[in-house]
């Protein structure tokens, strides 16, 4: 707005003149705080109106100033809209939309600042977290120190830190887990399909288990780290993932992960460092959860489910399918996301829909992964190739009235695709995730880019997240297979190259048989 256009004082500060019981004189509109300031008397009705002058002249100056927002930024950064305005009263923001609220008098701070994704501009008391969070960045303070400082686990003042990131009081760099170089090929285009802002480590944190499933992929004997190594190896992924500027979830799976000795203590060295957690697991005990419970909630709990009763239990073992969902019922009470996961093989492929429609009231997402014939699933059938796009066709159509119902085999993208229909995220994002968005790790710290096929790409023993993350051999699972490079869904889809693997195929140079393409 030009300097020399003349702006009246009801369009800047619209809830001060609404109160205003005196007329003011001809003044520059820039300077209302400053006359109420020498003029008590203007405000001896509503004491408050200095203060709110000062928030509407800010919100003012935000609304013609078209200075835009640093879409990539460095480092974490204080949100350069941002004014920062000492009041005597609280409630201001409250009174520019209803002139019926009261303010209370309570020294304090409003935050004014325009928010980063929408350019919307917000107003808002600002919390003793909001101040935290900012004078952290403004003093250049790590998490670390701050925790140390204040006595408290890291993730409480990562915390703080990410919720000031989430309102856009503060600017954060963008993940640095990008694959699209990886891609010869990037038709489609939109940024989130190549970068993730989250890493999961699916963590496998004993061999011992309660079942013995007719498919398990892995009976091994290995080692189980002692609680001292397993912490190490989660400030190594702290150190990692805050290096990578990402969000960090830990998925414990197994075996059975609550036969973990030192289970209960490990989660919360993992909740202490703000880390999202899940479980993969079976049925347990109601105080096993509770205990969990009361150290964090679980983003989810996946069990499994191999289909109907009858063939369920003969995978899976005598009243497992009674287990399971008497174990539903158990987290719902609880509140926990429930999700269940059914192996697709031959046998059960005709009962998945009927499965599904059983769970439409006791799980909150259903889902399936094609078998990998590996390990003991190498004595089970496959889902026939040819048979695979009409039973995606009957899935994806029952899911249109089953809510819990999943979408999550990349070639729902290929089928999607034939369709004009958007694509969905898949199996972990968009596409494969092995080496990309998660690995797996074993009890014995061997890593692995998935864990559905042997897939080693480092040891966490004797290497950091970084140096397996960033190997050649982990860049390679990333990529894919060679045979995928012309697709123009290869971003969305690329196969699973743990189904290709038990087909004997070379997942890095041949396509996943189930292609339909």
């Amino acid at each position: 707005m030009s300097e020399k256009t003349p702006v009246s004082l009801t369009t800047v500060y619209p809830a001060c003149s609404a109160l205003l019981a005196v007329e003011l004189p001809q003044i520059d509109y820039r300077q209302l705080p400053e006359y109420l300031e020498q003029h008590p008397e203007a405000c001896r009705t509503y004491p408050y109106l200095l203060d709110l002058s000062k928030i509407e002249r800010s919100c003012h100056r935000l609304k013609t100033d078209s200075s835009p927002i640093p879409e990539n930024v460095a480092q974490r950064m204080i949100n350069p809209t941002l004014e920062f305005i000492p009041v005597q009263w609280a409630g201001l923001p409250g009174l520019l939309t209803d002139s019926q609220e009261q303010p209370k008098e309570q020294p304090g701070h409003v935050l004014v600042y325009r928010k980063p994704e929408t350019g919307e501009i917000l107003v808002i008391d600002a919390s003793g977290h909001d101040l935290l969070a900012l004078k952290l960045i403004s003093d250049s303070t790590s998490s670390k120190q701050a925790a140390e400082e204040a006595g408290v686990p890291i993730g409480t003042i990562d915390d703080i830190l990410y919720s000031a990131v989430y309102r856009g009081l503060l600017l954060t760099p963008k993940s640095k887990l990008v694959r699209g170089v990886d891609f010869p090929r990037g038709d489609i285009t939109n940024p989130e399909r190549f970068s993730t802002p989250t890493f999961t480590l699916q963590w496998h944190i004993t061999q011992v288990c309660d079942l013995h499933c007719r498919h398990c992929y892995d009976r091994s004997d290995r080692t189980t780290m002692e609680l001292g190594e397993a912490v190490r190896v989660l400030d190594d992924l702290y150190d990692f993932c805050t290096g990578h500027n990402v969000f960090t979830q830990v998925t414990f799976t197994g075996g059975n992960p609550l036969l973990y000795p030192h289970f209960n203590a490990l989660y919360q060295e993992a909740a202490d460092r703000g880390f999202l957690l899940a479980i993969l697991g079976n049925p347990m005990p109601r105080h096993r959860i509770e205990e969990m419970m009361a150290i964090q909630k679980p983003e989810f709990y996946q069990v499994s489910l191999e289909g109907l009763r009858e063939h369920n239990d003969y995978m899976r073992g005598q009243g497992h399918f009674d287990r399971i969902f008497d174990f539903l019922d158990l987290l719902t009470e609880l509140n926990i996301y429930s999700m269940v996961m059914l192996t697709l093989t031959r046998a059960n492929m005709e009962e998945v829909i009927e499965l599904a429609e059983l769970l439409r009231d006791r799980t909150n997402q259903f889902t399936f992964n094609r078998l990998a014939m590996v390990g003991e699933g190498t004595d089970l059938a496959s889902v026939r190739p040819e048979d695979f796009p009409a039973f995606l066709e009957r899935y994806m159509e029952a899911g249109k009235n089953n809510p819990c119902m999943s979408l999550k085999d990349n070639f729902f993208n290929l089928l999607r695709h034939k369709k004009s229909m958007p694509y969905i995220g898949g199996c972990a994002g968009y596409g494969c995730g092995a080496a990309f968005n998660f690995v797996s790790l074993l009890p014995d710290g061997e890593v692995h880019a998935c864990r559905k096929l042997p897939s080693p790409i480092g040891n966490i023993c004797t290497q950091t997240f970084s140096e397996i993350y960033h190997s050649e051999i982990a860049r390679r699972y990333r990529s894919g297979s060679s045979a995928c490079k012309d697709c123009e869904i290869r971003p969305v889809c690329g196969g699973c190259p743990a189904v290709a693997h038990g087909f004997g195929k070379d997942i890095f140079n041949e396509l996943d048989p189930y292609c339909f393409r």
